[in-house]
C-alpha cells in the first residue's frame, strides 16, 4: 500500500473526527444516540475482536461512555436529574478511574510484549494524573449553557507526553492499525489548540477513541485502507521506548517539584492559555 493512499485516507479518517467532536460537543441528541448505537453493537464484536486487551479496551471504554453521556445530560440544565448526584463529584473520580484503568491496560500489553520502557512511561502518566478534587468537573465556562463539559485541567505536556507514550504502544502492539490510531491521537490535539482550550483534550480522547474502537469492534476498514505494517522497525521501537522514558522522567520530576501546590496545573493554564 502506497504512502500517498494511506496519507490520503487519514487526512479524510482526520476530517471525519473533527466534525465528530464538533457534533459530540455541542448536539445532545447525537452524542446520546451515539452511545446506544455501540451497545447495540455488541454481537458485532464477537467477530472482529480476538485478544484479551482488544476486548478489554473495548468494553472499558464504550460502557463508560455511556455513563459520561448521561453526566453530561444530567448537568446541562434541561433536563430533569434522574440521579441527582450525578451533579456532586464522584462522577468525576470514576471517569478518573476509567483513564487511569485504560493506561494500566496498555501497561500490561507493554510489559507482555516486553516494551518496559514503554510500560514505565504509561506509569509515570498514571501517578501524575491530576486529581478530581479540584482539577476535573463539569464546566459552561465558554458561556454556552447547553454543552455540558466535561473538563479535566490536563497539563499541556502531560497530554503530549500521553500522545507519544500511546503511540509507541501502537506501534509494538498492533502495528498494522498504527496508521488510524495516529489519527484519533492527532486530532484531540488540533481540536483544542482550535478550541485554544487544553482543558478539553480529555473530552476529545474520550469521543474519538470510542467512534474508533467502535468501528474497529463492529467491522475492519481499517486494514483495507491504512494499512501500516510495513512501517515497523523493532530497533525503531525500542529507541522510541527509551527517548520516551526519558521525556516522562524528566515531566516527572518537573511534576514531583510542583506537586506541592495544588493549584499549579490551574495557574499553568491561566498563565499559557487565558482561561
Amino acid at each position: 500500500m502506497s504512502l500517498l493512499s494511506i496519507f490520503v485516507s487519514m487526512v479524510f479518517y482526520m476530517l471525519f473526527l473533527f466534525l465528530f467532536l464538533e457534533y459530540s460537543r455541542e448536539k445532545q441528541g447525537f452524542y446520546k444516540w451515539f452511545s446506544i448505537i455501540a451497545i447495540c453493537s455488541f454481537p458485532l464484536w464477537f467477530l472482529n475482536i480476538d485478544s484479551w486487551f482488544r476486548w478489554a479496551k473495548t468494553i472499558s471504554i464504550l460502557l463508560p461512555l455511556c455513563f459520561f453521556n448521561y453526566v453530561r445530560i444530567s448537568n446541562d440544565g434541561n433536563h430533569k436529574i434522574i440521579l441527582a448526584s450525578l451533579k456532586k463529584k464522584w462522577p468525576m473520580w470514576v471517569l478518573y478511574a476509567v483513564l487511569t484503568l485504560n493506561i494500566a491496560e496498555a501497561m500490561l500489553q507493554d510489559i507482555s510484549a516486553g516494551n518496559i520502557f514503554n510500560a514505565l512511561c504509561g506509569f509515570i502518566l498514571c501517578v501524575t494524573i491530576p486529581l478530581p478534587t479540584i482539577h476535573w468537573r463539569i464546566g459552561k465556562n465558554d458561556g454556552k449553557n447547553s454543552f455540558a463539559e466535561v473538563i479535566a485541567d490536563l497539563p499541556l505536556a502531560w497530554c503530549l507526553l500521553y500522545v507519544t507514550w500511546n503511540a509507541a504502544f501502537v506501534y509494538g502492539e498492533n502495528i498494522s492499525y498504527f496508521a488510524s490510531s495516529l489519527c484519533i491521537l492527532i486530532i484531540p490535539q488540533v481540536w483544542m489548540f482550535f478550541k485554544k482550550r487544553v482543558d478539553l483534550w480529555l473530552m476529545a480522547r474520550v469521543y474519538t477513541l470510542a467512534i474508533h474502537l467502535l468501528i474497529r469492534a463492529s467491522y475492519d476498514i481499517f486494514t483495507p485502507i491504512m494499512d501500516s505494517s510495513a512501517w515497523f522497525s523493532a530497533s525503531f521501537l525500542n529507541y522510541w521506548g527509551i527517548l520516551n522514558l526519558v521525556l516522562h522522567g524528566a515531566y516527572l520530576i518537573y511534576w514531583f517539584f510542583n506537586y506541592r501546590n495544588k493549584n499549579y496545573v490551574l495557574k499553568y493554564s491561566e498563565k499559557y492559555y487565558g482561561y
